[in-house]
């Protein structure tokens, strides 16, 4: 069994992909070629907002916006201490300071009443310039924007989606990627919608951000001169190929994929529901399901059924074993155990399941069953 099935995704998608791939090498237009531009159009109409803008990864795509919004030494930016390392990477990578924020334990996201706390706490101190927010779509969920929208535009700061894991998640009728001033998400092979290697993208309705985040990707070129460097810049440019694999993927994932992934998570809650704690998704949301995460009694339950799931030949994985404020990165930050606690004890607690649009009921069945038989219930 794999945990997030992209050969079997090939198998389903092959004559589709094996087109799109050879029509990229017969044609040699191996970088920016058009199929870039249309991927961007195409994704910028599913998210609804203007621009689009595809980069070379996700962490690239977060330091895009770092660039464009002049974050910088002495500004706070804040960011749930339950994530992936490079929510948190960018800001530091600025010379800025991030600001580590505790999560809800229902949805694995950035907790929005510690949030206005922790805006306050800096505040109060005076030592930084509160700049913005970093909120992070964990799992395929969206954090929840009705209440954090609220609180940047109070407090007058910038609030940047960090919907690497989020692609396809809705809250109500907004689609994922749409929230706050900008927002940023990952084409890695593992995401809801991945390429064949590595790949990222931006989103925003700012004309101007997207014509700075167009330039700065390329070297800080000029429009009108790719020998006139107007800054400093990046070299990350999505390759032609991963975009006429994402066009095709895209397709897919609008067609059938997220829908069928949905109905899976649904057939997990039916089998685990009343003997785990399962992921909740609150009134009004809509997941893409990254991850189908668990969350334990205790470590050692959860090490015990890690163990038991592989004998059978289950894949399964932690996101995450620590907490962005005990990595060892930001010990600087004097920040200690004991200080974001719900985090502490998930990053103990949680292991996600074998996740992807192509698990049959046989297959969840065959999961949940062994869950069932390692703990005993």
């Amino acid at each position: 069994m794999e945990f997030r099935d992209l050969k079997r995704q090939y198998q389903v998608l092959k004559p589709q992909m094996d087109a799109a791939m050879l029509e990229v090498a017969e044609n040699c237009n191996f970088i920016s070629g058009k199929q870039v531009t249309e991927l961007e159009q195409q994704l910028a109409e599913y998210v609804g907002v203007k621009h689009c803008v595809t980069c070379g990864n996700g962490t690239d795509a977060l330091t895009l916006v770092m660039m464009a919004w002049d974050i910088k030494a002495g500004d706070a930016v804040f960011v749930p201490t339950f994530t992936f390392f490079a929510s948190a990477e960018v800001v530091a990578f600025e010379g800025a300071t991030p600001v580590f924020v505790d999560v809800d334990e229902r949805t694995f996201n950035v907790d929005p009443v510690k949030l206005e706390e922790a805006i306050e706490q800096v505040k109060k101190e005076g030592k930084l310039n509160p700049r913005a927010v970093i909120a992070v779509d964990l799992f395929g969920q969206p954090a929840d924007y009705t209440k954090i929208e609220e609180i940047c535009k109070k407090h007058g700061l910038l609030l940047l989606e960090d919907g690497a894991q989020g692609f396809g998640g809705k809250i109500g009728d907004r689609t994922a990627c749409s929230f706050g001033d900008a927002a940023a998400t990952s084409f890695f092979p593992a995401k809801p919608l991945g390429c064949y290697g590595d790949g990222g993208a931006v989103f925003t309705n700012d004309d101007e951000m997207a014509d700075y985040m167009r330039s700065i990707r390329v070297h800080g070129k000029s429009p009108a001169d790719k020998y006139d460097n107007l800054r400093i810049g990046l070299n990350s440019r999505l390759d032609t190929i991963q975009a006429a694999v994402l066009k095709v993927k895209l397709q897919a994932f609008k067609d059938h994929e997220l829908e069928s992934v949905n109905r899976a998570a649904k057939l997990y809650d039916e089998y685990l529901g009343n003997v785990v704690k399962t992921p909740v998704v609150p009134e009004g949301f809509y997941s893409s399901w990254a991850q189908y995460t668990l969350i334990l009694d205790s470590k050692e339950q959860r090490t015990h059924l890690q163990k038991e799931l592989k004998e059978q030949g289950i894949p399964t994985m932690v996101y995450y074993p620590k907490p962005m404020h005990l990595q060892g990165a930001f010990a600087d930050l004097g920040y200690k155990k004991g200080d974001f606690p719900v985090a502490e004890s998930l990053c103990e607690r949680v292991l996600s399941l074998p996740m992807h649009p192509y698990l049959n009921e046989e297959d969840i069945r065959f999961v949940a069953n062994a869950v069932k038989a390692a703990l005993n219930l």
